[in-house]
């Protein structure tokens, strides 16, 4: 029995391993995504910085993983079996949930996966152990350390709010007092600014990112907080001289401060957050040794008093987790999509928006805008002229720069400052949260959303804010279930759940790579914005429109084929799930539209104006053809699931036999489009013609039949006639998109 359990472990490090893999993919929102957003240096170069700095972090740190071995459950009254299937439940949980979460580019914070997975599987072993307890001398507060989990929920309340409010407030004090013209700031303002920031940082290292680590005896801790203020005050002058300094020689201040935030972040998280990652390994590994130590006793009859105490993890288990962390940091592509969520809802430019719109959200930017409107009518006219030139941005230096360094400065020192002050005050706020919601009140406080995308932005806050709730309902739920199964099936559920898992981590990681590669039509959306040649961005617009209007033509044509069949099948769930894929490129259409519009605002302003009216008509014919879908599916769905008599198969067939070859048309379209091929428009609009001819007289025909068959049946003869003639307008549609794409290549 013993060598089960010992595979058991072998799992359970395995499992480890791949999740410091995801974790850090998620985690490292943390420490990147400022750097990432100001462009402060190239992705490789802060993948150095952040390395070394968690490979630090776990290097030194001192190893206590209380949190896994009785930080949430008393194990004194859990048997070593009952431990072991607690902890392989925690691992498959906590695997599926983060990489879900990186997959959809949600960050989230692997603190309450843990502890909620570990409650959950926990509770779960409780009930099991009250049922079967006739004294009733134990509750279930004396098997579960249930205000660990209340304190990871007051930090989430308490991180959200405070967070925000103080990164909105900092940030507009900072744009106030330096302006977006960073340069034009006097040497020894950038210096005291420098040295603040650096203080800050070093305040944040002192009391969060080496509060754990292996040489911070307890001596050492109780010189730093008697001296707490002259060590500051100290650190304070040293730095502005410093700043000041690096100034004469021409250094970025804000470059300087930016580098050592992402390092110190880096550096806590990998100190802090490595017991999120190897806790339960290394405490499933600890209980194995102590099971194996004894003699002559049941792995359900060992009771777990040796969890209990506290116990260092050794040297090795520390390199190899620092070495897998970074190892992630630098080869995860999950990273870069999870700091990209982040970025783009912090961003000053308008782009391709993530998020769509809400009620809640728009609600929110009503209140923001009248109570915006009030505080200005408070305000005297030089006030309000004095705030509206120091807001006033200026063009960005760095090439694709989200935001400048100032607010990534920012954003580092708020975050480093409440955590640092979180700790000291023994309240667990959660890194995730406050680096995330520090980003959004400095974006908001910076004039960052604009009318335009303040709803879309709000609704992505929202649901990031959402998912960390989902969290660790998710979490605690689902584990309690694993652990369920694994308890009463025993090593067959978990060698189903070990399989399960592996196989929804592959699935994902396959699912997420064909996203990217879908994704990666948007590279010339992003060098069109990057272009700083106005006269280069028309060709490169006019390959972006083409392989769109491409993409769109052959994604109509098989919703088109499918919706049809299904109705003439009586097939209710393909025309569901087409009326839902419908609405979806109805959000990416009109998002595409926008980014192409920011695209033509970039071009020259004559050629701009001169192809305006074409552009237009080639979204204005997409649309149309969206619309005409909708309008057959919406009444075609309704016949069909309400049973209504299906659609005459001779008469289906006739109009099968037009349909097939305007869909092998509107293939033949996307194709000449995708390939930037218009010599065959002549022959494609003589076709289109010809095909409008042949429904309008199939049309002609079904209305004859109507007319004169008293036995037609009226609802199967009129949704036809309807299908028929949304099918000519679409043809129609299809002639025009094609004609104005090459109009618009010719002019271009």
């Amino acid at each position: 029995m013993e060598w089960i359990f010992l595979g058991i472990v072998i799992f359970l490090f395995l499992l480890a391993a791949f999740d410091l893999y995801v974790g850090v993919s998620n985690d490292a929102v943390n420490f990147l995504n400022s750097a990432l957003g100001s462009r402060t240096a190239r992705f490789r170069t802060l993948v150095i910085i952040a390395s070394v700095g968690v490979f630090a972090g776990c290097v030194l740190s001192n190893g206590m993983m209380d949190i896994a071995r009785h930080g949430i459950f008393v194990p004194r009254y859990f048997s070593f079996r009952e431990v072991m299937y607690i902890y392989m439940a925690v691992m498959v949980t906590d695997i599926v949930l983060l990489d879900r979460f990186n997959t959809y580019g949600m960050p989230t914070s692997t603190t309450v996966s843990m502890v909620f997975e570990l409650l959950g599987a926990s509770f779960a072993f409780t009930l099991i152990k009250l049922l079967g307890d006739a004294t009733g001398s134990l509750a279930v507060a004396d098997y579960l350390n249930t205000s660990k989990a209340l304190e990871v929920i007051m930090g989430i309340f308490l991180s959200v709010p405070v967070a925000f409010i103080f990164g909105s407030i900092v940030q507009w004090l900072a744009r106030l007092l330096f302006s977006f013209r960073l340069c034009d700031n006097s040497r020894w303002k950038m210096g005291l600014f420098g040295g603040m920031a650096l203080t800050a940082i070093v305040y944040f290292m002192l009391f969060k990112g080496l509060k754990d680590l292996s040489f911070m005896t307890a001596g050492v801790k109780d010189f730093i907080n008697d001296n707490a203020v002259l060590l500051l005050s100290v650190c304070f002058v040293v730095a502005s001289l410093l700043m000041f300094l690096l100034q004469l020689l021409r250094v970025n201040v804000l470059r300087v401060v930016v580098l050592s935030g992402t390092f110190a972040l880096a550096t806590a998280f990998a100190g802090n957050d490595l017991v999120n990652f190897i806790g339960v390994p290394l405490a499933g590994f600890s209980s194995y040794l102590d099971y194996s130590s004894s003699a002559g006793v049941t792995p359900s009859d060992f009771m777990m008093h040796s969890l209990q105490n506290s116990a260092s993890t050794p040297f090795f288990f520390l390199v190899v987790a620092g070495g897998l962390m970074v190892f992630s940091l630098a080869t995860s592509p999950k990273a870069k999509a999870v700091a990209q969520t982040e970025i783009g809802l912090s961003g000053r430019d308008e782009g391709s928006e993530m998020f769509g719109s809400s009620r809640m959200a728009r609600s929110l930017v009503r209140w923001g805008l009248s109570f915006k409107s009030f505080v200005g009518g408070l305000l005297p006219q030089p006030v309000r002229a004095l705030v509206e030139r120091r807001f006033r941005p200026q063009p960005v230096s760095d090439n694709g720069a989200a935001y400048d360094q100032l607010r990534a400065s920012i954003n580092l020192v708020v975050a480093s400052l409440l955590i640092a002050l979180g700790t000291s005050l023994k309240l667990p706020l959660s890194t995730t949260f406050v680096t995330f919601m520090v980003a959004m009140g400095t974006s908001l406080a910076d004039r960052a959303w604009s009318r335009e995308s303040a709803v879309f932005r709000i609704t992505g806050v929202l649901t990031v804010i959402g998912g960390w709730f989902i969290t660790a309902g998710v979490a605690f739920t689902a584990c309690f279930f694993v652990a369920l199964a694994m308890n009463y099936g025993g090593m067959v559920a978990v060698s189903i759940m070990v399989v399960l898992a592996i196989y929804a981590v592959v699935h994902s990681q396959r699912r997420f790579k064909s996203k990217q590669e879908v994704k990666a039509g948007d590279v010339l959306f992003t060098e069109i914005l990057n272009c700083q040649d106005r006269t280069a961005v028309l060709p490169m617009l006019e390959r972006h429109l083409s392989v769109s209007a491409a993409e769109q033509v052959r994604e109509y044509a098989a919703l088109l084929g499918g919706m049809t069949d299904a109705l003439f099948a009586e097939e209710p769930k393909p025309l569901r799930r087409a009326e839902h894929t419908m609405e979806a490129n109805k959000r990416e259409l009109k998002n595409l539209r926008r980014r192409e519009i920011i695209c033509l605002r970039r071009a020259e302003s004559e050629a701009a104006v001169r192809l305006s009216t074409t552009f237009h008509s080639v979204h204005n014919s997409l649309r149309q053809i969206l619309y005409g879908l909708l309008r057959i599916c919406e009444p075609a769905r309704e016949h069909v699931e309400n049973h209504f008599t299906p659609v005459d198969r001779e008469q289906a067939g006739r109009y099968r036999d037009i349909l097939q070859r305007l869909l092998g048309l509107m293939e033949r379209a996307a194709d000449n489009l995708r390939n930037c091929r218009y010599a065959d428009y002549e022959e494609i609009r003589r076709e289109c013609v010809t095909l409008r001819e042949e429904f309008s007289a199939l049309r002609s025909k079904l209305l004859r039949d109507l007319q004169s068959n008293a036995d037609a049946n009226l609802s199967a003869m009129t949704l036809l006639l309807h299908v028929v003639q949304e099918t000519e307008l679409i043809c129609a549609e299809v002639r025009r998109v094609f004609k104005s794409v090459r109009r618009f290549s010719e002019w271009a």
